[in-house]
């Protein structure tokens, strides 16, 4: 197993990426502290880890107030002895121009996307350092290098985990620690359902999106979770500061 021993803490793990991410690593060896704010559904992924024979912690909380977030990583240590790994894939997206977004709405996007991955890997750092090093995946979007319409606040958000990423990988190789991103394309999540269902015609923004996926089709949470665990394995030891576009060929299109 690539993630044997390994303790892995999971935001946004009670859907989508997040889950699939959580369910994976568990099944590679990991111990996964699960987090998200919706307590059902990380109840819902616990229970699916734990059928499959893993070991999962449930942490509801916050991921952009730090109380909640350092409070969890405490409990995370205590329970499993460490932080080994950190996904950051807590996210989400409110759509919008910078002409019709809410000042609130601009204010989520950022606290949820940015200020999530900042405060969990605050957190997680110093449990990596003592443990010898570690590894972060954090998620952008192929849309912070490639743009898009009617979405500001989340593309603008998802440029500066970039921007994060880089300068974290920057900080901490000294101490071993790998900061990587991924940016996926169009991925069959609840958050692109939501998305498509902010537009006019709902079907003809769902199928625009697909033709422009050089594989016309939108990828998998499955697809997406296999790349988390190739940053966050020794598979991919001489990899940090990089952005692994996992994309359908979006960005070549």
């Amino acid at each position: 197993m690539k993630l044997e021993s390994r303790i892995a803490v999971i935001t946004g793990a009670g859907s989508g990426i997040g889950r699939a991410t959580a369910l994976l690593f568990a099944q590679e060896g990991a111990s996964v502290a699960l987090v998200d704010r919706d307590a059902a559904a990380l109840a819902a992924t616990n229970e699916a880890v734990t059928a499959a024979g893993g070991h999962a912690l449930s942490l509801p909380g916050d991921v952009g107030d730090l109380a909640s977030v350092e409070a969890s990583a405490a409990t995370v240590v205590e329970t499993f002895g460490g932080i080994d790994m950190l996904v950051a894939a807590a996210g989400m997206s409110v759509g919008g121009t910078v002409l019709t977004t809410k000042p609130e709405d601009w204010d989520a996007v950022f606290r949820a996307n940015v200020g999530g991955t900042w405060l969990w890997a605050r957190a997680a750092i110093p449990a990596m350092r003592t443990r010898g090093g570690g590894a972060i995946v954090t998620f952008s979007s192929q849309l912070a290098l490639a743009g898009g319409r009617g979405n500001s606040a989340y593309v603008a958000a998802k440029g500066a985990i970039l921007s994060l990423t880089r300068t974290m990988a920057l900080d901490f190789a000294a101490d071993n620690i790998r900061v990587n991103a991924i940016a996926p394309g169009a991925v069959e999540t609840p958050m692109l359902a939501r998305g498509f269902g902010r537009q006019v015609d709902p079907d003809a923004a769902r199928e625009a999106s697909r033709q422009r996926h050089a594989l016309r089709r939108f990828g998998t949470a499955d697809e997406i979770a296999q790349a988390a665990l190739y940053l966050a394995s020794d598979a991919s030891s001489f990899i940090t500061g990089t952005t692994l576009a996992v994309d359908g060929g979006w960005l070549a299109s």
